[in-house]
């Protein structure tokens, strides 16, 4: 018998514009895909090699992925490729907070284009 799994392709996208394909299953959480890619790190992605996988977050639709959100609560679709952004960062924004606070200390804007 073959049991058909469905999977999620993520085509994740560096702050350097570099990009990957990876397959996910909808069961595998931002936190599982973070240790994934961090695990199977890309050579060609070798500059912006992180220290360690829990400084990974994902951004999709403009919102940081909390670590146990799954694919599958996002309903992504299957067979399709979704788009997200791979960041180095220590700490998640607070829900309530627009980064507004943030932006104002540094000076910098953190912004993603989505062509």
């Amino acid at each position: 018998l073959i049991f058909f799994f469905p999977q999620i392709n993520l085509r994740l996208i560096l702050v350097s514009g570099k990009t990957k394909e990876f397959l996910f299953s909808p069961n595998d959480s931002a936190a599982d895909i973070a240790k994934h890619v961090y695990d199977n790190w890309p050579m060609d992605w070798e500059e912006e090699q992180v220290s360690s996988p829990n400084i990974l977050r994902l951004i999709y639709q403009g919102r940081f992925l909390h670590g146990n959100v799954t694919l599958g609560a996002l309903k992504l679709p299957f067979g399709k490729t979704t788009v997200m952004h791979l960041v180095a960062r220590e700490t998640l924004p607070e829900p309530n907070s627009q980064g507004q606070r943030n932006r104002e200390k540094t000076g910098e804007s953190n912004c993603c284009v989505i062509l």
